[in-house]
């Protein structure tokens, strides 16, 4: 019988790996079925992303040679259920039999049976001997990430907590922990719309980590801010809350309407405008923007495990090519003696101090550092050049966090 939770799985990691589509887009795109057979199905497929190295190696003593792509798929789908997440053997290999059948892969179902067997006796042990951080992070990542890449790939193999940001006034939900920055965290696998206040609007999803170029902008009530490729509105939000006048630039047409019900179902007040913020003029300078760029967002794996078979090191030029656009667009914005943050949610070195060092080269804005006592709770993140980093592995006791590069600079 057809498994909907295997299907749709099959579904989301072919969009992935063979069409290269998001996975939250593939989910999106998916057919109708149940909510709890959608939710299976991306835990599912996460977590074959997740640890797909490591499934690979699981399986390759038992082929002989590489079977054709939706094979190992079924492949990988079978085992994730057998090694990570504990699904009794009879079901995941006859649910991946019969995948493979519903899927005009019959002449492969023998094969596959025979190989999650093998995985159903063997897997576990041979889980134990394998360097699945090693093998589950491309090599390309592993070596940029330098000493820490160890430890940023063990953080990867966890599923991240649920984090939120408060409007100011709202008290800690119950059953949630205050973290030292002022956002709020729960488990993993939470459903937001259980915990209260998130319905009214009191609290916004929003990564420990993502929350933190906001509070170091520092914004006060009555200052003039812009939020540059704003969507979905998370720092917007921030800003906002404190009283300030927020201009919201998206370049992005799709993305607007999810950025203004956010501000309407938050109550806060911002003006949203559809524009390229390289080309875009605004009709006054600001007393300070938040540029928080598009980037390859490899910050971001632990909650988003497609990033890392998605993005490649050839991205990099172009992307540090419109982040410097964007930083010279912002710089341009500001008023004289104005505050610049400019944040990445990657872990990629390319993406975080050189591009505000080649800032300051081109002219017209100098290095404003932060202290340790910006970011309470987290003082390891300031660097010795004065500028934020934060990556999976910080916060081990509590979680962790994503990874992001915040500095700030100031216009002369």
């Amino acid at each position: 019988m057809s498994d909907p939770t295997r299907e749709a799985a099959f579904d989301l990691l072919t969009a992935v790996l063979e069409r290269r589509r998001p996975l939250e887009e593939a989910l999106t795109a998916l057919p109708p079925i149940p909510a709890r057979d959608r939710a299976a199905a991306h835990r599912l497929a996460a977590a074959a992303l997740r640890r797909i190295g490591t499934l690979d190696a699981i399986v390759e003593p038992y082929l002989r040679k590489e079977p054709p792509a939706p094979v190992r798929i079924v492949l990988r789908i079978g085992a994730a259920g057998l090694v990570l997440l504990g699904t009794p053997s009879h079901a995941a290999v006859a649910t991946a039999v019969a995948l493979a059948r519903g899927r005009g892969l019959t002449p492969f179902a023998g094969l596959i049976n025979a190989v999650l067997r093998k995985v159903a006796t063997n897997g576990s042990a041979a889980l134990a001997d394998l360097d699945s951080p090693r093998l589950d992070t491309p090599a390309w990542l592993w070596s940029s990430w330098g000493d820490d890449a160890r430890a940023i790939a063990v953080a990867h193999q966890t599923e991240a907590p649920l984090d939120l940001t408060r409007k100011p006034g709202t008290p800690v939900p119950d059953g949630a922990d205050l973290l030292p920055t002022g956002s709020v965290r729960y488990p993993a696998g939470t459903a937001v719309t259980d915990i209260p206040g998130f319905a009214e609007g009191a609290l916004w999803v929003q990564d420990a980590a993502a929350a933190l170029p906001a509070i170091l902008l520092a914004p006060h009530a009555g200052e003039r801010i812009a939020d540059l490729c704003a969507a979905p509105g998370g720092k917007t939000g921030q800003i906002a809350a404190s009283g300030a006048t927020v201009f919201a630039v998206e370049r992005d047409k799709s993305r607007i309407p999810r950025l203004v019900e956010n501000l309407k179902r938050w109550d806060l007040a911002a003006e949203v405008v559809h524009a390229d913020a390289t080309v875009w003029t605004p009709a006054e300078r600001f007393d300070a923007v938040l540029l928080d760029a598009p980037c390859s967002a490899t910050g971001t794996i632990r909650r988003h495990p497609d990033v890392s078979r998605l993005k490649r090191q050839t991205d990099l030029k172009m992307l540090t090519e419109s982040q410097d656009r964007l930083l010279d667009a912002a710089i341009r914005m500001l008023r004289p003696g104005g505050r610049l943050i400019y944040s990445v949610c990657s872990l990629q070195p390319e993406e975080g101090f050189p591009r505000l060092q080649a800032a300051i080269t081109r002219g017209g804005v100098r290095l404003e550092p932060f202290t340790r006592e910006e970011l309470p709770g987290l003082p390891e993140a300031i660097t010795s050049a004065g500028v934020a980093r934060t990556h999976p592995a910080m916060w081990p006791d509590r979680g962790g966090l994503d990874g992001f590069f915040i500095g700030r600079l100031i216009k002369l």
